[in-house]
């Protein structure tokens, strides 16, 4: 919203600092971090009364859990959503294809989740919404932002897929590239949710990821520096470093109030559709294989449930002593904190590493 100041730099001269996108980016970061601070009591504060019991807790998961983080109220998303949104309405630049994209399907995905969250809460069971229809509407509204991201794009890479490392290969995907695009996105949301088990598991490794695409989304949006580290311009999703700077700063005021203990759970409300955020950007920013290097923790937790469920119908055994694998290790006896912090430093490694594959081509 603010963008169109600098339409007015005329006559104004101090307004074209509107005009740069790294600008608005530190504010819609600060904006959305001030924002969730100042209202995140208030939030946390209704949901508890609303909720009662908080989320339910699996009865076959770690002991201490059943202690620690029982009448922990969830939906906690609504914070991080409710400030993404604010900062990037804000901050934005409102005629730009992308943002809304992005902005759709992350405030659908939380739609999703916020029922999926209302349906466990209310009955106090894990089975909240059921699975086939979760992905069948994910898969929709990915398809739908792929198919209007080609259209904002029109040109070559519309429903190319790039390889990372290798500045030359670009493979034409046709209309595949919308089941593809779909899948990226869907499997990015929904990985972020398995990875949702631990105080500030997730948030941190997303805020982590948001940053490192908001930067390529800056340097693919920008010709000058797309030619010099010879990636592919992608005209219009600079903008999309407001959206993961607004992410960023909601994030932090989240983890204020996840931090462990926690005093609220993000919930499948916060988890799908910061998944499904990151997913958007990496389909936008034509950076799709890359986001499975920095977000290489989200991909080994969803993998870790697809090997013990495969394991379990196939032999009747399991792999893992509880998947996802952060649940591993708290049986395997470390500490809560423990692997918080490592899965942390492990997220740090895969974003420069997927940093790296700008330059190394």
């Amino acid at each position: 919203m603010l963008a169109w100041l600098a339409e007015y730099s005329g006559a104004l001269g101090i307004l074209n600092v509107f005009r740069y996108i790294t600008f608005r980016t530190v504010g819609a970061t600060v904006t959305a971090m001030f924002f969730v601070f100042f209202f995140g009591p208030t939030i946390i504060a209704s949901l508890r009364v609303r909720q009662g019991k908080g989320q339910p807790i699996r009865a076959d998961g770690p002991e201490s859990h059943l202690l620690t983080k029982k009448g922990t109220p969830t939906m906690g998303g609504l914070m991080i959503l409710s400030g993404v949104l604010v900062a990037t309405l804000l901050w934005g630049n409102l005629k730009n294809p992308y943002l809304w994209s992005v902005l759709a399907v992350t405030l659908a995905f939380g739609m999703i989740g916020l029922y999926d969250d209302y349906l466990k809460v209310t009955k106090q069971s894990h089975a909240g919404l059921s699975g086939r229809v979760r992905l069948l509407i994910e898969a929709v509204v990915g398809v739908i932002a792929c198919l209007v991201m080609a259209h904002a794009d029109g040109g070559r890479l519309s429903t190319a897929l790039t390889v990372p490392f290798f500045k030359d290969i670009v493979i034409d995907l046709g209309l595949f590239f919308f089941a593809f695009g779909a899948f990226v996105i869907v499997a990015a949301g929904n990985s972020v949710n398995l990875t949702d088990g631990l105080d500030g598991l997730a948030i941190v490794p997303v805020m982590i990821a948001a940053a490192t695409f908001g930067f390529i989304a800056y340097l693919a949006g920008n010709a000058i520096f797309a030619n010099y580290l010879q990636i592919h311009f992608t005209p219009g999703t600079g903008e999309l470093a407001v959206v993961c700077g607004a992410l960023i700063g909601a994030g932090l005021g989240f983890l204020w109030f996840n931090a462990p203990p926690a005093q609220i759970f993000m919930g499948d409300t916060g988890s799908l559709a910061l998944g499904g955020l990151l997913g958007t950007v990496a389909v936008a920013t034509k950076h799709e294989i890359v986001l499975g290097i920095v977000g290489g923790l989200f991909v080994l937790e969803a993998v870790s449930v697809i090997i013990q469920v495969a394991s379990f119908k196939l032999t009747g055994k399991r792999i893992f002593l509880m998947a996802p694998i952060h649940h591993h290790f708290e049986k395997l006896g470390w500490k809560e904190p423990q692997i918080v912090i490592r899965f942390w430093i492990i997220s740090v490694i895969l974003a420069l590493i997927g940093l790296s594959t700008l330059k190394l081509r």
